[in-house]
């Protein structure tokens, strides 16, 4: 068998945080990143910052969905997601009433949460190219 179902579960998270951050990243490109800058200063956090958001969703949900750097990139989107939710989302409650609240915030964070913890090691580039964790450390 390829891999257990534990490593199957933590794939199918690895990939779908990926996917999420993915399109999430293409669509502040898609904004333009000026824009997004512009409204990251708008709610009083440094423009250049919403620069290095757009980056980490982009290139870290690509990672991701490969398995280059989980657990790196699920610590950067844990911080992303934390701005998030403390900067943009928690005065809007839970569920939110006129925009989102931050519950989906929530379920994606315990996703990187999970994934910092455990990695993925399943269909991994990183297992391809740099071998298991167990091979890295025993050299």
């Amino acid at each position: 068998m390829m891999g257990s179902r534990y490593e199957w579960s933590l794939l199918i998270l690895r990939v779908v945080l990926g996917i999420t951050f993915l399109i999430h990243g293409v669509a502040k490109f898609q904004m333009g990143l000026g824009n997004v800058a512009g409204w990251f200063e708008s709610i009083g956090i440094l423009g250049f910052l919403g620069y290095v958001v757009a980056f980490i969703e982009l290139f870290g949900g690509i990672a991701l969905i490969f398995g280059i750097g989980t657990r790196v990139v699920s610590v950067l989107i844990a911080l992303v997601l934390l701005g998030a939710i403390f900067k943009a989302k928690l005065s809007l409650g839970f569920m939110g009433s006129e925009a989102a609240g931050y519950e989906l915030d929530v379920a994606l964070l315990s996703i990187a949460g999970v994934l910092l913890i455990s990695g993925s090691q399943l269909f991994a580039l990183d297992k391809k190219l740099f071998g298991s964790a167990k091979e890295i450390k025993s050299n």
